[in-house]
């Protein structure tokens, strides 16, 4: 129980630092007793309790490999390594005889399911283990997680525990004792550094306020629970690798909420997507019920079906979901503030050790469940593989993406299937079949033609569902009322022309993504006049980044242009000799297209056919510029990851992080784009600071204002955003019409909700804010903030009608955000402002947002 006083713990030592890089395996103790180390608890090994301290995660990964050493259960293995370089680990817990033969036992499993290239198993063997997967530590300030992991691990692990190893009897346990070591250790070395030799449990306490950009996320800021349908960050890509070379029965991410809250574990809250299988319903019940004994026999506060939905795919608990575990996400209360007791609302003292012994005993317990459950469970299991195969869910029959010009954005989503397992193939031929396109809004079929090189992802296969629920063209919700954003349709991510089928494809197709056209096209044998490339995709971007950070000037058209009867669109870059005379234009732009396998096109003459020449007015300008970006408060710091991630990892183009605490007008002498990350800018955007800004402007420098950054430029001069004019109507409550209900407010104002829904926009492609789009263009809007149309600007991108194309949003919010700005630029001086509403580099997987951000970045104002 908590305590009803402030508790006080004696400061044990601190251990600095952390060990890098990859580990070898540590092999298993052979089977019986003797062999190796004898295997101590964690009190023993560390010299503390658990319960008192945070481990750092150079001793976490000690630990893990001692157990491994002395315990016969035991194997651990790194599975990949933090963008900082700390291993990630993953340990196999299971008897010592299935351990001898543990990979024959995954391929087993895994050939049941029809997943393994191999010959099916029809019958599950007779001891075929049901397999639980334990996930901790994915917000790195829920730190508690790793502790319990450890304890858990030695219980598992200890061949004195005979209650643990009748659990294993009948299972086989993967845990992963800490999905984010970078954002952990941010936040275990701060709170080290920050408490006393007695923890103090006032709320108020320093060591209960963790700075920007805290402990939660990664190291580029990003929110690893919610990229497992992604996969744009690295620790997430190595981690499902190795997911999928077990695909567990159960799957639990270990989490903690606000310090108030007791414990929450499944059932879920509704709703659940539709996709939700009945056995998966009915085994989190199962689950809940032997937790809720747990709990109630140590008189603990918790509780079930309320908060955390099951509908978007990306987090720990749906991804797994959608293949084919029971996927859940427990909440313990505590989190950051808590450091290691911390005085609740009620009076009460959160500890540590409350902590701990919560996320220890739903382990157990979970694995104990699913243990006794263990025919049901693998044969369930096999039946969601089998009926995925042969009666896959939904309308559909397949669905069809249509090759892009050049075909960047297509390979880009065969890239991102790969990583989810989805199969899919290259159509060789031209058929035509029924089906409903993406971008018309109709859901009548018609006859589609399917072309060579269109990608076609059928319906039959392993992943049916997950590919279901990607693809499908408007998201299937049985209720608005949401945790998440409610639509991510990839097609409308990736910007692709798409169909779904009604009809099965029956088309040849070949495996694998290639370009069968040469790098280098037109005449090659004498050194170019200049060089083609396109621009319409972020490896066209990373291409051009890479020729601007090598010291070339780009140049690119404003208008179309055709060449040897191609047209090329606006935006097309245009490398000349001019402008970049003393390098070896040759050579560097050959290389560089190899190296990215960007194709590109020689061309010996600055005449270009139905277009401006070379030289004109209307082919613009790009020295190679200096980007800086706003770094800390008030920045939001997963917005500043995502502009990080994205110059650093997807791009490749160097960018400055300001400091916004110690921000001065010198630091920006020489910055050409100042990018202001998505945020709450009130208190920092004093009346000062916004003149050094319009004065930098003016200059000729660029500001680009993502997101809630807006704001704080809306209605001030000389920047000319305003706020659209349209006010939410008055409630009648307000009227002193209608009395409201108490019990209904949640849902009462899911009008005026915008929880994130794809819409159409239209966009200005003659502007280069736009170039490389195509229509129709659309947007991720997560907020009903609405600004009016510029009137001394361009309005690029505007969202004439507010209907969502996918996902929900509220009545009210669409009428205020009917003709509002989504996308704009205005020319404030020799300078320019560009306008973001909505934020293009969402989670890093919104990929057609991220051409716009580039025009935004390398184009606009050239």
């Amino acid at each position: 129980m908590l305590s009803r006083r402030p508790v006080r713990f004696l400061l044990a030592f601190l251990v600095c630092g952390w060990i890098g890089g990859a580990i070898p395996a540590a092999s298993a103790q052979p089977a019986g007793e003797g062999a190796g180390p004898s295997l101590q608890a964690p009190a023993a090994y560390f010299g503390y309790e658990l319960d008192t301290q945070f481990t750092p995660h150079h001793r976490v990964v000690d630990y893990v490999r001692h157990v491994a050493a002395a315990s016969p259960r035991v194997q651990v293995e790194p599975y990949g390594t933090t963008v900082e370089g700390r291993p990630l680990l993953l340990a196999t817990i299971a008897t010592p005889e299935r351990m001898e033969r543990i990979d024959e036992v995954r391929r087993t499993h895994l050939r049941r399911a029809g997943i393994e290239d191999a010959d099916p198993v029809e019958e599950a063997p007779a001891d075929a283990p049901a397999v639980v997967w334990l996930s901790y530590n994915v917000h790195g300030n829920e730190s508690v997680s790793t502790e319990a992991a450890l304890r858990v691990l030695h219980d598992l692990a200890d061949p004195q525990n005979a209650e643990t190893a009748a659990y294993l009897e009948d299972s086989v346990v993967l845990l992963d004792p800490c999905l984010n070591p970078d954002g952990r250790e941010r936040y275990v070395q701060w709170y080290k550094r920050t408490v006393g030799a007695q923890a103090n449990p006032r709320p108020e306490a320093r060591e209960h306020h963790e700075p920007w950009p805290g402990g939660r996320s990664n190291h580029y800021y990003f929110d690893l629970n919610r990229d497992w349908a992604w996969g744009v960050q690295k620790e997430t890509r190595q981690r499902l690798e190795a997911y999928h070379r077990w695909m567990p029965h159960v799957h639990v991410d270990y989490h903690e909420m606000g310090v108030d809250d007791p414990y929450y574990f499944a059932p879920a809250a509704e709703p659940y997507h539709e996709n939700v299988t009945p056995w998966q319903r009915a085994f989190q019940e199962t689950i809940g019920q032997a937790n809720a004994a747990v709990f109630d026999r140590n008189g603990w506060l918790y509780f079930t079906r309320q908060v955390f939905d099951l509908v978007y795919p990306g987090y720990g608990d749906t991804w797994p979901i959608f293949n084919g575990a029971i996927g859940m996400t427990y909440e313990q209360g505590g989190s950051g503030r808590a450091g290691r007791a911390v005085i609740t609302a009620e009076g009460d003292t959160l500890t540590l050790a409350d902590r701990l012994a919560h996320h220890h005993a739903t382990s157990l317990a979970t694995v104990k469940a699913t243990a006794e459950n263990r025919e049901r469970v693998v044969e369930a299991f096999a039946d969601y593989y089998r009926t995925a195969h042969q009666d896959p869910p939904g309308p559909y029959a397949a669905y069809v993406l249509r090759q892009d010009d050049g075909g960047d954005r297509l390979q880009a989503l065969a890239e991102h299937l790969d990583h989810q397992q989805i199969q899919y193939g290259i159509a060789t031929e031209t058929v035509r079949r029924e089906g409903v396109t993406y971008y018309d809004g109709e859901d009548d079929a018609r006859d589609v033609r399917i072309r060579p090189g269109d990608l076609v992802v059928p319906a039959r296969q392993a992943k049916a569902r997950l590919a279901k629920v990607l693809f499908e063209p408007q998201t299937t919700l049985t209720d608005s009322l949401t945790y998440d954003i409610t639509a991510w349709g990839l097609p409308y991510v990736y910007g692709l022309d798409a169909v779904a089928l009604t009809e099965a494809a029956d088309v040849d197709t070949r495996s694998g993504f290639g370009r069968d056209a040469p790098l280098v096209r037109g005449d090659t044998t004498e050194p170019a006049y200049a060089y083609l490339a396109g621009w319409s995709s972020r490896a066209d971007v990373r291409f051009a980044a890479d020729l601007l950070d090598r010291g070339l000037a780009l140049r690119f058209t404003r208008r179309s242009v055709t060449v040897d009867e191609k047209p090329y669109p606006p935006g097309t870059l245009l490398i000349t000799r001019a402008g970049n005379e003393g390098r070896d234009l040759d050579a560097v732009v050959r290389q560089a297209a190899r190296r990215h396998g960007q194709p590109v096109r020689a061309i010996q003459t600055g005449l270009l056919a139905n277009g401006p020449d070379a030289g004109s007015g209307d082919v613009g300008f790009v020295a190679p510029p200096h980007v800086a970006a706003l770094s800390g408060p008030p920045t939001r710091s997963t917005s500043l990851g995502e502009v990080w991630h994205f110059f650093d990892r997807q791009i490749e183009y160097p960018v400055t992080l300001l400091p916004t605490d110690d921000f001065e007008p010198s630091l920006l002498d020489d910055v050409d784009v100042l990018i202001l990350p998505d945020g709450e800018y009130d208190d920092w955007m004093t009346t000062d600071r916004r003149s050094v800004l319009a004065s930098w402007v003016e200059r000729g420098g660029r500001l680009v204002a993502i997101g809630g950054a807006n704001a704080s430029l809306a209605g001030e001069r000389p920047f000319g955003l305003k706020r659209a004019g349209q006010t939410e109507a008055a409630s009648e409550d307000d009227a002193g019409g209608t009395q409201r209900r108490y019990g209904t407010r949640e849902r009462d104002r899911l009008d005026r909700a915008t929880p994130g829904s794809i819409h159409r926009v239209r966009a200005d492609t003659t502007h280069p804010l736009a170039f490389g789009l195509s229509a129709p263009a659309h947007t991720l809007k997560r907020s009903g903030t609405a600004y009016a149309y510029l009137s001394d600007g361009w309005t690029v991108g505007a969202l004439e009608d507010a209907r969502p194309v996918s996902g929900f949003m509220g009545s009210t919010a669409q009428k205020k955000l009917e003709k509002t700005l989504v996308y704009g630029t205005e020319d404030v001086g020799d300078g320019e402002v560009v306008y973001l509403v909505d934020n293009p580099l969402f989670r890093g997987f919104w990929y057609r947002g991220q051409v716009v951000f580039s025009n935004a970045v390398f184009l606009v104002g050239n």
